[in-house]
């Protein structure tokens, strides 16, 4: 990809709905997508379902699949910038700081990760995050509450998902609003970058008012963002209260 080519992440809890309106993006709005590597995490072929084995094992293997999903993430983006030539916008899902801020973050919290993994996480981290990875023109927050995530989850019926508790979606929930919301702890470069915040309790999919608005507002965000010499100000984000503390 060119260094002009803008790149948005969308960003949200398992079930928040993802995978459906980045699909609506593609289909929609012609914006090309790029999903995240879950087939490298579930490695069905190989030695086993790493993602699988985390959900079922959660304190044993925290650490290997939540170091092994940034590395692959990473990977897979630098796959994919070294094919295309084009400058139209990209829209990525999830992102490597979504791994951090959230998922990494949370395993830790949660007591999945000891002082001293997350310690080494962080660490190597900023590094790679510093050498590999590109500032987004942008994240696209789907807002969801956890009771719809879960009943989400539970509708589609995937295999790994289908012990993941209430409370685990309650946890992640609170991770991405002290990162999108309230912006905590965030590493300095990206409190510059627009946020997006779409509310995404309703079935987007079926409800045609619901999606119209939706696709609106990420078209009005792009235009804004991509605009030369343009104002974010009318970017539709929440006042933002920033941590005077910053940390990687």
């Amino acid at each position: 990809m060119t260094q002009t080519a803008p790149h948005f992440i969308v960003e949200g809890n398992i079930g928040a709905g993802k995978s459906t309106f980045l699909r609506l993006m593609h289909t929609e709005l012609g914006i090309d997508v790029i999903y995240e590597p879950t087939d490298k995490w579930q490695r069905k072929d190989k030695e086993g379902n790493l993602l699988d084995l985390f959900y079922k094992d959660t304190p044993r293997w925290a650490y290997t699949f939540q170091s092994y999903a940034f590395i692959s993430r990473i990977q897979s983006q630098i796959e994919h910038e070294s094919t295309v030539t084009s400058t139209a916008p990209q829209i990525y899902e999830r992102s490597v700081y979504c791994d951090r801020y959230c998922f990494a973050k949370n395993c830790f919290e949660l007591g999945f990760m000891s002082a001293l993994e997350w310690s080494i996480y962080k660490e190597w981290f900023g590094w790679l995050v510093q050498a590999y990875t590109k500032k987004p023109s942008g994240f696209i927050y789907l807002r969801t509450t956890p009771e719809v995530c879960y009943q989400r989850i539970q509708k589609r019926s995937r295999c790994e998902e289908s012990a993941i508790p209430l409370s685990y979606l309650q946890s992640l929930h609170a991770r991405h609003e002290e990162w999108l919301i309230a912006q905590q702890e965030v590493l300095a470069s990206l409190l510059d970058v627009p946020i997006l915040v779409l509310d995404c309790t309703k079935e987007f999919e079926t409800d045609h008012i619901a999606r119209r608005a939706m696709l609106d507002q990420v078209q009005q965000f792009v235009r804004n963002v991509t605009k030369p010499k343009q104002s974010l100000a009318v970017a539709i984000t929440p006042t933002i209260q920033r941590s005077q503390q910053q940390e990687i």
